[in-house]
């Protein structure tokens, strides 16, 4: 029972470390959305903040604390099976910190290839569906801010998770709807 949990560990570790180095990578390249400060300012993953630009000197704080969090689980695994020290409850116990680490990163941009979207890269063949809820009274978001109260929460359905955002201005929307249905017309066209 040790190696398997042992194995599944490293699996679930170096699945989570290549996508964020993936993410780390896609960051270098071309932005579509947001380019300019006012469409970074109308786009935000929670309802207080407006994200970060995507580039390394404005995400280096969430950078840092998910790089610490990674190696500092290695580290524990290592030690642990090193040192005989742990039975397998502990390993799901290492893997709290990664669950909970997914918006270290204050990110969110449409790129040519895909979304990076807090610390997971979203190809556009990935991506199944969008959709854009209003902010109202009943929503979860609705009383953070002024802008978020009167926004859209954007629905992103991928084969696997999904994900979300807040989007504060019509014209972000507009925006975001004339690139998403250009990527899934494309991809559908490919299929074809």
């Amino acid at each position: 029972m040790n190696l398997f949990t042992g194995i599944l560990f490293v699996m679930i570790m170096g699945y989570v470390s290549y996508g964020f180095i993936r993410v780390l990578l896609k960051m270098k390249q071309s932005v579509i959305l947001p380019v300019t400060e006012e469409e970074r300012l109308a786009i935000r993953k929670h309802p207080e903040k407006p994200i970060d630009s995507p580039i390394y000197s404005k995400q280096k704080k969430g950078i840092i604390i998910y790089f610490s969090v990674l190696v500092f689980i290695s580290v524990m695994f290592v030690l642990g099976v090193s040192l005989q020290l742990f039975d397998w409850p502990f390993y799901l116990l290492l893997l709290l910190p990664v669950a909970n680490a997914y918006n270290l990163l204050n990110l969110f941009a449409v790129l040519e290839d895909g979304l990076l979207s807090g610390r997971r890269f979203i190809a556009w063949k990935h991506i199944k569906s969008f959709q854009f809820v209003p902010i109202d009274i009943d929503h979860r978001y609705y009383g953070f801010t002024k802008e978020a109260n009167v926004g859209y929460e954007l629905k992103i359905k991928t084969s696997g998770f999904s994900v979300s955002c807040v989007v504060t201005s019509i014209e972000m929307k507009e925006k975001l709807i004339h690139v998403f249905n250009g990527q899934l017309v494309a991809q559908e066209a490919s299929l074809s």
